[in-house]
């Protein structure tokens, strides 16, 4: 095998920023919850977390972070999720990389940016989040690279993924590839 773990998930950046309660109140974000957002409602309120203060950026999302532990644990990890060819996305391919995943997704040239989970956290270390999932939750059959999921021991599926029809699909015809590779499934519930 090539891979001890790929991953197939939700592949989104998180961006981090220290906040004033006044500044959660401003922009209408809920303390201590996690909301899905639209696009204009990401793109304004990563705006906003820039003018607030120090800003971090960290390629991630449930699975590609499982995936980040598995590799700093000596395991060989690989990763495939949906990204934009934006500014974004190219920080998550980076950031993949710079964590020893091996990401091959061919960044997508249409439909919505690449996923982000834009987190504020208040002094008292609580955490807010409003996702945008974008591009990342359009996970298709067509999405699928046959030769990662046959070098991988094991294919980890994250159950966030599991919303759609298409994603549905996707992971089907995956545990089908690898389980006539010889290989263990695994999904999140």
């Amino acid at each position: 095998t090539e891979f001890d773990v790929l991953g197939i998930g939700n592949v989104l950046m998180d961006i981090i920023a220290p906040v004033t309660d006044n500044f959660l109140t401003d922009n209408v974000v809920e303390k201590g919850f996690m909301t899905l957002i639209d696009e204009p409602r990401a793109l304004a309120l990563n705006t906003a977390l820039k003018k607030a203060g120090d800003v971090q950026e960290i390629a991630g999302g449930s699975a590609a972070n499982t995936m980040f532990g598995i590799g700093a644990l000596g395991l060989r990890a690989a990763y495939l999720g949906n990204v934009a060819d934006d500014g974004v996305g190219r920080r998550i391919s980076e950031g993949m990389a710079k964590g020893g995943v091996d990401f091959s997704s061919k960044p997508k040239t249409k439909g919505p940016a690449s996923g982000r989970c834009l987190i504020a956290v208040t002094p008292d270390g609580e955490r807010s989040m409003s996702t945008f999932l974008g591009t990342s939750c359009l996970f298709t059959p067509k999405d699928i690279i046959k030769s990662k999921v046959e070098s991988a021991a094991c294919v980890y599926l994250e159950g966030y993924l599991f919303d759609t029809e298409p994603a549905k699909a996707a992971f089907v015809k995956v545990a089908e590839i690898a389980r006539a590779a010889g290989r263990t499934v695994s999904l999140t519930l």
